[in-house]
This record gives C-alpha cells, sequence and structure tokens, in this order.
C-alpha cells in the first residue's frame, strides 16, 4: 500500500481521502488528454509602515483545490475552498464538460526532479511581530535622522509561504513548498518647496530574518534616499528621437514586458504575438541572447517545478539574434508540437496554469559599460523604470523612468524627470548596438500580471545602447 502511487499523493491535512481524491480525480478525466489536481496551502503576512504609523498588519492564511481537465484547446476547470469530497465531487461533475465523447490519448506525466531550489523554511514565522514593527520603526527613524530634507517614509515588508501539491490521474504527485520575502523601502525628500521620491528593495525565496538585518535594510534605504535626492536636481527630460543607454538589472523590465510576453507559446501558437511564426529567424541584433531560467537558487522567479509539475529549465528563447524558442506550458506545448518548458504558473488554486515567464534576462556581451557610456553622444541614460504599457500583438511599450541622466558626447550630465521611451520591442531588439560585460539580476521585486492573475518573476541584462527610441519628455 505505501509504495502504490496513490500512496505518494499526501494531501493536507483535510478530509481529502488520498484513494477517494484518486478515483474522483480519473473519473473526471477519463477519455481526457491532460489535467490534474491542483491543492494549495498559502500563508500570507503584510505590514506596512507609512509617516510613522503602522497602517497595515494583514496576515491571511488560505487553502483549496483546482480540478482540470484539457483536451484540445478546450479545458474546463473548477476550485473550492473546501477540501473534501463533496466538493470534489461537484468540481468534477464540472470539468466532466470539456471532456469529448470518444476519448482521447492520455499525456505523459511530467519528468521527475530530485532538484529544490529554495529552502523549505515559512518566513511568516521567520521573525516575531514586534520584532519586524521595530524594524518598520527603526527604517524611518534612520532616514529622518540621516537627512532633514525627509518628510515621508513608507516601509513595508512581506511574507509568504505555500505548499501546493499535484495529483495526476496515474497516481504520480509533485509536492512543493515554497517561501517568498520582499522588503521594500520609500522616500519623499523636499527642498525649497519641492518634493521628490525615491524607493528601492527586492527579496527572495528565502526566509524574512536577512532582510530584516541593519546591515541589508540600511542598504535599501540609502538607496532610495539616493534615488530621491537625485531626482530634487533633475531637470526636465527631452523629447525626441535619440539614441538610450540601458543600466543593468531592473531595466530588464523594458525587456520582460516588450519582448517576454511576446514569447510566451500561447500568443504564438493563436498568431497574435509580433514573433508569430518568425521560429528560426533572425529578431534582434548579433550577440543578442536572452533566456528564461526558472532554475536560478532562491531567486524570485524561480520555481522548482511549474504549477503543473514540469521541472523548471534554463531556457534559451533568442540565441545570437536568432528566435529559437518559445516559454511553453503542457496544453500549448502539445498543440505546437514541442515540449513544455517548466513555464505552466498560476497565481493560485482559483486560475488554471498558462505560458509565463520565470526570471528573464538577457546575457551579457564582452563591452565595457564605460565605454558605452562614452560612445553615447546625445541622448538618454536610463537607470531605473517605474510602470509601463505593452501591446502584446505588436510590442508597443512605453515605459516611465524612475532614475535618468542626459548624456552628452559621452558625459553623463545633469538627472532628468518626466523621461518616458517609447517604442516597439521588435524594433529595439534590432536597434541594440552594444552589450556591456555587466550582466545582473534585479534585486528581487518583480510581479508579472497576465490575463488578471499575478505571479512573482525575476528579470535582468547587462548595460545596453538602443539606437534610436523615441522620449517623450517634459522639456
Amino acid at each position: 500500500m505505501l509504495d502504490s502511487p496513490a500512496a505518494r499523493f499526501r494531501p493536507f491535512e483535510t478530509d481529502l481521502d488520498r484513494e477517494a481524491s484518486l478515483g474522483i480525480l480519473q473519473g473526471a478525466l477519463a477519455g481526457a488528454e491532460d489535467g490534474e489536481l491542483f491543492l494549495e496551502r498559502r500563508r500570507t503576512e503584510a505590514l506596512v509602515l507609512d509617516d510613522q504609523r503602522v497602517k497595515t498588519a494583514n496576515y491571511t492564511a488560505s487553502e483549496g483545490f483546482g480540478l482540470r481537465t484539457v483536451n484540445g484547446e478546450m479545458a474546463g476547470y473548477a476550485h473550492a475552498t473546501t477540501l473534501d469530497e463533496a466538493a470534489l465531487k461537484r468540481a468534477a461533475e464540472t470539468v466532466r464538460l470539456a471532456v469529448r465523447e470518444g476519448g482521447r490519448t492520455a499525456a505523459a506525466d511530467p519528468a521527475r526532479t530530485n532538484r529544490h531550489l529554495y529552502g523549505d523554511i515559512d518566513p511568516t514565522a521567520d521573525a516575531e511581530f514586534p520584532v519586524k514593527i521595530d524594524v518598520l520603526k527603526a527604517i524611518d527613524d534612520y532616514l529622518r535622522g540621516k537627512d532633514a530634507r525627509v518628510v515621508q517614509v513608507s516601509a513595508s515588508m512581506a511574507a509568504s509561504y505555500q505548499e501546493v501539491e499535484i495529483l495526476r490521474p496515474s497516481g504520480e504527485s509533485y509536492a512543493d513548498a515554497r517561501p517568498m520575502a520582499r522588503l521594500n523601502i520609500s522616500v519623499i525628500v523636499e527642498r525649497d518647496g519641492r518634493r521628490e521620491s525615491g524607493s528601492a528593495g527586492g527579496g527572495g525565496r528565502h526566509g524574512l530574518a536577512g532582510l530584516l538585518d541593519g546591515d541589508h535594510w540600511k542598504a535599501v534605504a540609502d538607496e532610495a534616499l539616493r534615488i530621491a535626492t537625485v531626482n530634487l536636481d533633475a531637470e526636465p527630460a527631452p523629447a525626441g528621437v535619440m539614441d538610450i543607454v540601458l543600466g543593468p538589472g531592473w531595466p530588464g523590465i523594458l525587456l520582460h514586458e516588450a519582448v517576454g510576453h511576446g514569447l510566451e507559446g500561447d500568443f504564438n501558437r493563436k498568431g497574435t504575438s509580433a514573433f508569430a511564426g518568425l521560429m528560426g529567424q533572425e529578431v534582434a541584433a548579433k550577440g543578442v541572447t536572452v533566456v528564461d531560467d526558472g532554475t536560478i537558487p532562491d531567486r524570485r522567479g524561480s520555481i522548482t517545478f511549474d504549477d503543473e509539475g514540469t521541472p523548471s529549465r534554463r531556457n534559451v528563447l533568442i540565441e545570437d539574434g536568432k528566435l529559437v524558442g518559445y516559454m511553453q506550458d503542457r496544453q500549448n506545448a502539445r498543440l505546437m508540437g514541442v515540449e513544455p518548458t517548466g513555464n505552466g504558473r498560476r497565481q493560485g488554486f482559483e486560475h488554471a496554469p498558462m505560458p509565463r515567464m520565470t526570471n528573464t534576462y538577457m546575457l551579457g556581451g564582452d563591452a565595457a559599460p564605460a565605454d558605452i557610456l562614452a560612445d553615447l553622444k546625445d541622448g538618454i541614460y536610463a537607470v531605473g523604470f517605474g510602470g509601463g504599457q505593452v501591446d502584446i500583438t505588436n510590442g508597443k511599450f512605453v515605459f516611465s523612468c524612475t532614475e535618468a541622466y542626459r548624456v552628452k558626447d559621452g558625459v553623463v550630465g545633469a538627472p532628468v524627470k518626466g523621461a518616458t521611451l517609447i517604442g516597439d520591442g521588435a524594433t529595439a531588439l534590432r536597434q541594440i548596438r552594444a552589450i556591456g560585460n555587466d550582466m545582473s539580476l534585479d534585486p528581487g521585486m518583480g510581479n508579472c500580471g497576465k490575463a488578471g492573475q499575478w505571479v512573482p518573476v525575476g528579470v535582468g541584462q547587462p548595460t545596453l545602447m538602443i539606437g534610436g527610441l523615441t522620449v517623450g519628455g517634459s522639456a
């Protein structure tokens, strides 16, 4: 009994019986091409101190299941917060509506992996509540004491612990425990009636305690203050078409949005991506290699296996300028006749999986960053980004800069305010003129939205020069 496939499925402490659960799942998926039972339990804590007061102190706990059947392009999905046999039977009746008569050949189970990319630690229990509050207050005191121009401080910490189990109709099961912790600090400074802001932070799939260490949070606070004070001297950004140099790390968010979404399998299978039908063709400048890698230990976007049970991978998407791969979940991979890539992700048990990015970044080149800047004759050096908008069908984007500088004849000049970068991903890739040797990942603060679902992601890139982007400015 203990050696049977069903015995390896160990549901959470609920009224679900393992053998009964497997039987209901098998009945629901009889004749279906694919599907699974996804079980989830999540604990989340969020604390926010704003303007010297604790404004938010939330702790939530949730659990539930999602049951899915898949046939070709059709899928049935049902979920519930009640983990009992009656709820599972009702869900099975619902998803059976997507199963066609005649039956299909069941897809093979995902391969198994012994790799684990993060520790089994619950960040919500990593420090006592009074300690967390004391750290938030200490951050506020530190910034106000360091610079008399500070008029407001907002400090937040978030921690979560997600336990998932995926049961396949064969009886195979996949279990994972996924920690996440994050610390963010924002500061507003004022001088002569002018106010500017700066923010910094990050985290990853690890405990919260390291983020609460004084050396760590002081460095984050110093960075937020630095950005805010830089912006006090910012001049109105110019407008026009000009060359741009992007800094390393977080500016990779532009790559993520303008290019990454267009390389997800569902958009390409449906022909709605700007990159649809271009496999094997040159889509970027020579030297440009873009990867999506969910296997980097402790990173925000990493997953031991995706939300269908497929082990995460390092997937090369663009290699030396040529399109060589898309990011796939099981359904879209099967419909496109390729292998799943470990990118089937979902926000939680209430949602069906879809192709999503993990940690998406561009590999470094051989140019020194100082040399790239020296070659910029008249343009903008952008090192920080805020929000942006992207149209997946054509790759057109608009991004606002949170920290940027005017550059003339290779000399970095005054900071500029109000700069937005406007273009399209496909054109921007082809107009990359220099790739730095300083590739770095972001500090761990990315969230990605798609079809109403949000998942944690990572981004990264080296210093890049892109020719001929449109800059929307305030000058």
